[in-house]
């Protein structure tokens, strides 16, 4: 397995999983175009899609899926409830044109080499959930955009060996910050995003020895820095440059193996 990043953050977000042929993309926050640009910057093109995967309908996931999706003729897998989200009178996405395929959270599904187990998260979202992808006896988990640790979480994802991990925010940056309070609240409530002590916690009970790539991501860019995720994620027990790194937004990460 190898995944890569095409960006990550508020502005954008898009995820690569590859096994053997497939390759999988993991929502696309992106324009078409620049998407193709960041394909480009990986030796990609939209041509080498196998399918597109989505974890919810917010746009700076799903701004790019619908569009890049009917021009190349890709499968889109989503939950029925994020379904209904882009679907509904007020949307101005359109699926005329786009195959869709229905996810239902806890149910495992195959895009070729893939096995992917959707997992529900907690977000302020229609029917949210996050993936672990499986092939030749490893697994990626993808996990942002929840804004607490559920049990199932932590079950779900403990025994990655590579996990994409949300690290939105430092809880006093956040405060201090320039959000409005109705926003900060969001932010930082049981359906927002998950602050960098959060994030901690979870790397705490996760099998470390096994990880070989933790990638923080979602990093916002008024209410975080990449000092401040790091700073709690080894203050967690994973200190290791080596398999430590953060997602940027303009250049997310480029490919690491999973073996």
């Amino acid at each position: 397995m190898r995944l890569a990043s095409l960006g990550s953050g508020s502005k954008g977000n898009a995820t690569l999983i590859r096994a053997g042929d497939t390759l999988v993309l993991v929502d696309c926050g992106f324009a078409v175009r620049e998407t193709c640009e960041r394909l480009a910057r990986l030796g990609l093109s939209p041509a080498d899609l196998s399918a597109v995967v989505v974890t919810h309908e917010h746009g700076d996931h799903i701004r790019g899926v619908l569009p890049l999706a009917r021009r190349y003729h890709l499968p889109v897998h989503m939950t029925f409830g994020t379904l209904r989200a882009i679907s509904a009178p007020n949307s101005r996405h359109s699926l005329e044109g786009v195959t869709v395929q229905e996810v239902r959270p806890g149910r495992a599904f195959s895009v070729g080499d893939l096995a992917v187990m959707p997992v529900p998260v907690p977000h302020d979202a229609r029917e949210p959930c996050q993936y672990v992808f499986e092939s030749g006896g490893r697994r990626t988990g993808v996990l942002t955009d929840l804004g607490s640790i559920t049990t199932h979480v932590t079950e779900a994802y403990s025994a990655c060996d590579a996990l994409l991990l949300e690290c939105n925010h430092d809880p006093a940056m956040l405060a201090a910050g320039p959000y409005p309070f109705s926003l900060k609240r969001r932010v930082g409530g049981d359906l927002g995003h998950l602050s960098n002590q959060q994030a901690g916690s979870l790397v705490r009970v996760l099998e470390q020895h096994r990880l070989q790539h933790l990638v923080l991501s979602h990093l916002s860019e008024q209410n975080n820095t990449p000092a401040h995720a790091l700073e709690a994620i080894a203050a967690a027990g994973l200190d290791d440059a080596a398999r430590v790194r953060v997602a940027c937004q303009q250049q997310g990460f480029d490919w690491l193996e999973v073996n």
